[in-house]
């Protein structure tokens, strides 16, 4: 277990970086989000036929509002 110990330590450290924080809440990564997002939710809508459009607009932005950052 010593050498998973290491890589957990090791990412968390790399988590914290400042550089890859401002790189999460970059404009370049908020596009890239609401991009995955907006195509997520457009199958989740085809998929049920539109029956639950609402529901699934208000889960889109639910998670936009978790990880995006506008």
């Amino acid at each position: 277990m010593a050498g998973f110990d290491d890589v957990t330590r090791k990412a968390q450290e790399f988590l914290k970086d400042g550089k890859l924080q401002e790189a999460l809440k970059s404009e370049k990564a908020e596009g890239v989000s609401d991009s995955i997002l907006d195509a997520v939710a457009g199958a989740a809508d085809k998929a049920t036929g539109g029956k639950y459009s609402d529901k699934i607009q208000q889960a889109k932005d639910q998670a936009d509002k978790k990880i995006g950052n506008e």
